[in-house]
């Protein structure tokens, strides 16, 4: 049994086009780096973090959850913040998007290089499967293939140990919200063996930093009121963040009908546009995450900072709106997520972990 089609479909009459002919459509405006605008974002973040962090200690008991439903979400802005340090997009300098990326993903105990170089190959890839069989993994490590939310092929999760398909179904299916915690441990620990010379040292020196500050902070937090500090003030909402984390980057590339596709039938073009979603989530959402769900524009130029993507999701949608798919945040959209785990690029469709 097939998982059903959604209501999106392309043009009856598809014409090919290139990444080129999408980047010519945009305004130059959206590539202008406005230096008081993205440190007003900074500030705004940084405000919002510090706002949540000091009501969590003022309030009562139970006004803590939906502080930390606030300070997750403010803290999810310093990751997107330093996503976009992490494409040099932030500034013109590049050791001030390096400085400032770190700075940003410390207080997540992300480390900056090796989430950098892991998420340009999703960009470099995106919605493209690895090979036949066991092939897939091996393309996915060795960045051949899109390592971001992938499906498995039918063969692959038939040959699985039972661990191995109920770790996949555990984190995939049931508490995928929260499975970018399993990808952010991936990254910290990042196989060297992959990595050119220059790129294991950028690796080590990112996780060297997450380690000392992990010890530091978490250290100061048990000093000051053991472990109920630890999880008031950085445990709960660090799991809010990784539910933003989690559901935005897997809303962005996945629905029923979007192809994950092999060999030279991949294009990257046509992956950028039309494999990427825009989603809409309530306005305080987008506000403290800097508009990530304006996601379209951001793969078809990295180049474009947050605060030109409404500017240029405006754009491509007068000019290639057919082809683009949005959404909105919902319950429903949320169940169907955890469904979008196995896929048959023969038969261009996503099955059931049952089958």
């Amino acid at each position: 049994m097939t998982v059903p089609n959604s209501a999106f479909s392309l043009p009856v009459q598809q014409r090919a086009f290139t990444t080129k002919e999408l980047l010519k459509s945009l305004p130059q405006d959206c590539f202008l780096q406005q230096p008081l605008k993205a440190w007003t974002s900074v500030f705004v973040s940084v405000l919002a973090v510090a706002l949540g962090t000091v009501g969590l200690f003022f309030a009562p008991w139970y006004l803590c959850p939906p502080l930390w439903i606030f300070t997750g979400t403010a803290l999810t802005g310093f990751f997107i913040l330093g996503h976009e340090c992490g494409h040099y997009s932030f500034a013109k300098r590049k050791w001030v998007n390096e400085c400032l990326g770190h700075l940003l993903m410390l207080p997540l105990l992300y480390p900056f290089h090796n989430w950098r170089i892991q998420h340009n190959t999703h960009h470099r890839f995106t919605n493209k499967l690895g090979g036949e069989r066991w092939r897939q993994l091996q393309d996915v490590i060795h960045r051949r293939a899109d390592i971001a939310w992938y499906p498995l092929r039918p063969e692959v999760w038939k040959s699985m140990s039972l661990k191995g398909r109920l770790t996949y179904q555990f984190w995939r299916e049931w508490f995928w919200w929260l499975a970018s915690i399993q990808n952010w441990w991936y990254e910290l620990n990042l196989k060297r063996s992959t990595l050119s010379t220059e790129e294991c040292s950028k690796v080590r020196l990112s996780s060297v930093f997450v380690y000392l500050f992990a010890v530091v902070a978490l250290a100061w937090l048990y000093y000051l009121g053991g472990i109920w500090a630890m999880g008031k003030f950085w445990l709960l909402p660090w799991l809010v963040f990784h539910f933003w984390l989690s559901t935005f980057t897997r809303v962005h590339h996945s629905a029923v009908d979007i192809p994950w596709r092999v060999g030279e039938e991949w294009n990257n073009a046509e992956a950028q546009l039309y494999g990427t979603v825009h989603c809409r989530y309530p306005r305080w959402v987008e506000f403290l995450c800097h508009d990530i769900n304006i996601h379209i524009p951001h793969h078809i130029s990295t180049a474009i900072p947050h605060y030109h993507l409404r500017m240029a999701h405006t754009s491509l949608k007068r000019n290639w709106g057919e082809y683009m798919r949005e959404s909105e945040f919902s319950w429903h959209l949320f169940w169907q997520m955890g469904k979008l785990n196995l896929y048959c690029p023969e038969q261009k469709c996503y099955l059931p972990l049952s089958d």
